[in-house]
C-alpha cells in the first residue's frame, strides 16, 4: 500500500490566525488598512476588521471617533455593531467571510503556514496529482480514485481522521481492519467517543432490546466487551434494563445514557451513568420535573447542559417538547420557546453550533419522514426555519449526524418509501449560520457600502 503526504488542516484558533495573517493583520491597529482595501470590497474589509478586533480584543468599548474621520467612524461602527459576540464566533465568521471572498486563500497561505502532515494509506487504484492554480503548482493534493473503471475526482479537503489506526482522505470511505470480539448486529443503540475510544451501549437486535456495553479502540481498531459492574457500591445503584432508542453522551469521565424504549417503561426519563474509572453503573439523581419517558429523542450536550428534543413516548405518541438538564445542579427545566417548533417527530438528528444554535434535521412520524431544517437560538429561545440551499437531502429518519469543523455531515437513514439512504450529505454552517446572523449584520452591511 502506498502512502501519501496530506495536509491535516489547521484547527481553531490557529486557522483564524493564519487567515488574519493572510488578510494582512499583524496585530497592530492599522496593520491591515491598506491590505484589506486592496484585496476586498469596502464592506467586506470593514467587516473583517470588526471581526478581527472582536476576536482579539473583545467587544468595542472605545469612544466614538470624531466626525472629521469618516474611515475611523466606519471602523468603529462596524466593531460596535458586533455587540457581545463571542471571540470564537468572531474567529469562525472571519474565516468564513474570507473563504467567500477568496476561496483559494488557504492553498496560498499554506506556503507560509506550518501545519501537521500525516501519512495517508492510499488505494492502489488511486493516484495523486498536483493542483494547478493560476498557472502555478499548489501544495495541496487532489486524489483521483478509480471506481468501476471510471475516474472520480475528489474535492480538496482536510483529513477526516487524524492520529487513528488508519487515516483516510476526505470523500473516501475506508473499511479499517477490525479485530477483537465484535458486538452483535443492532440498531437504535447509543454511541459516544471518549478520547480515542468509541463506546456503544444497548440497542435493538431483531426486536430484542440489549444492555451490553462494548468499546472500539480507534488506534488499534480492536473491539472488546466492557464487563460492567451493577454499581453495588454506588449510592444510586441501577439495574441494567435492556433499552433502545436512547442517547449516549460523554461527560467528564463518564457516559450518560438518557431515556430510551424499554419493555417496562418508567413514567419519566431515567439517566444512567457509567463511570469509566470504576466500570460501574448508577442512576443519576435529578431534581425538578423530568420529561415523560421516551425513545428516539435527540440529546445534545451544550456546555454543562443537556438539551432534549422530541421523540416518541411509551404510548407511541410523537413529541416536540424541549427540556434542559443542568448537569451542574442536576435540575430539569421545561422550555417554552417562541417561534414555530419542528412538528412532533422521532429519530431525527441534532447538532449545536458555536455553543448557541441547536440544529434539528429530518426525523419521522408514523406516516411520513421529514427533510426540514430547524434552528433554535439557545440564548433567545426562539425557533426559526432557515431556507436550505444546494441539493436538499431526501426525507429520512434514523440517520446519523456528526460535526466536523464548520460542516454537519448527515449519513444514512431511511424513509417509508425507498428504504435506507446510502448517501453522505454535508451542511456547511455558512449556509445556516449566515441566515441566522443576517439580521445582526444587515444594517452593518448597508452602512459599510457607503464607507471608506
Amino acid at each position: 500500500m502506498s502512502m501519501a503526504r496530506v495536509s491535516s488542516g489547521l484547527a481553531y484558533p490557529e486557522r483564524f490566525y493564519a487567515a488574519a495573517s493572510y488578510a494582512g493583520f499583524d496585530g497592530s491597529p492599522n496593520s491591515a488598512a491598506k491590505g484589506l482595501t486592496s484585496k476586498f470590497s469596502n464592506d467586506s474589509a470593514l467587516l473583517l476588521y470588526a471581526l478581527y478586533q472582536q476576536a482579539t480584543v473583545g467587544p468595542c468599548n472605545i469612544p466614538k471617533p470624531s466626525s472629521w474621520s469618516p474611515v475611523e467612524q466606519s471602523k468603529w461602527k462596524s466593531w460596535q455593531g458586533l455587540g457581545n459576540m463571542a471571540a470564537t464566533e468572531a474567529m469562525r465568521l472571519f474565516v468564513k467571510i474570507l473563504e467567500e471572498e477568496d476561496p483559494g486563500w488557504y492553498s496560498r497561505a499554506s506556503n507560509f503556514v506550518a501545519e501537521a502532515v500525516v501519512d495517508v494509506p492510499m488505494n492502489h487504484n488511486s493516484k495523486v496529482e498536483p493542483v494547478m492554480e493560476n498557472g502555478t503548482l499548489s501544495p495541496d493534493t487532489k486524489t483521483i480514485s478509480t471506481e468501476n473503471g471510471s475516474l472520480m475526482e475528489t474535492e480538496d479537503k482536510d483529513v477526516v481522521s487524524e492520529g487513528l489506526g488508519s487515516v483516510a482522505v476526505y470523500d473516501q470511505w475506508i473499511a479499517p481492519p477490525i479485530s477483537g470480539q465484535r458486538p452483535k448486529a443492532r440498531y437504535e443503540h447509543g454511541a459516544a467517543i471518549v478520547q480515542d475510544k468509541m463506546y456503544i451501549y444497548g440497542g435493538n437486535h431483531n426486536g430484542r432490546y440489549l444492555n451490553d456495553l462494548h468499546v472500539l479502540d480507534l488506534r488499534s481498531w480492536t473491539w472488546s466487551k466492557v464487563e460492567a459492574k451493577a454499581g453495588a457500591e454506588s449510592p444510586n445503584p441501577v439495574t441494567l434494563t435492556p433499552c433502545a432508542g436512547h442517547s449516549l453522551i460523554s461527560w467528564e469521565n463518564k457516559l450518560l445514557s438518557i431515556a430510551g424504549h424499554t419493555k417496562d417503561p418508567s413514567e419519566t426519563i431515567q439517566v444512567k451513568v457509567f463511570d469509566l474509572q470504576t466500570c460501574s453503573w448508577s442512576t443519576l439523581k435529578t431534581y425538578g420535573k423530568p420529561p415523560v419517558s421516551r425513545g428516539g429523542q435527540s440529546v445534545t450536550l451544550v456546555g454543562s447542559s443537556l438539551v432534549i428534543f422530541g421523540g416518541q413516548d411509551a404510548k407511541r405518541s410523537l413529541l416536540n417538547d424541549l427540556h434542559i438538564l443542568d448537569l451542574e445542579t442536576m435540575t430539569w427545566d421545561e422550555v417554552d420557546a417562541v417561534g414555530v417548533p419542528p412538528s412532533p417527530r422521532s429519530d431525527h438528528a441534532a447538532a449545536v453550533h458555536a455553543e448557541r444554535y441547536l440544529l434539528i434535521f429530518g426525523g419521522g412520524s408514523h406516516a411520513t419522514c421529514f427533510n426540514d431544517l430547524h434552528v433554535l437560538d439557545l440564548q433567545t429561545m426562539e425557533w426559526s426555519r432557515p431556507t436550505q440551499q444546494g441539493e436538499i437531502p431526501t426525507a429520512r429518519a434514523g440517520h446519523a449526524g456528526v460535526t466536523v469543523g464548520e460542516n454537519w455531515f448527515i449519513v444514512g437513514g431511511g424513509d417509508n418509501k425507498s428504504g435506507m439512504c446510502s448517501t453522505t450529505l454535508a451542511f456547511g454552517y455558512k449556509l445556516v449560520f449566515s441566515l441566522i446572523l443576517e439580521s445582526n449584520f444587515c444594517n452593518l452591511r448597508g452602512m459599510l457600502s457607503e464607507s471608506i
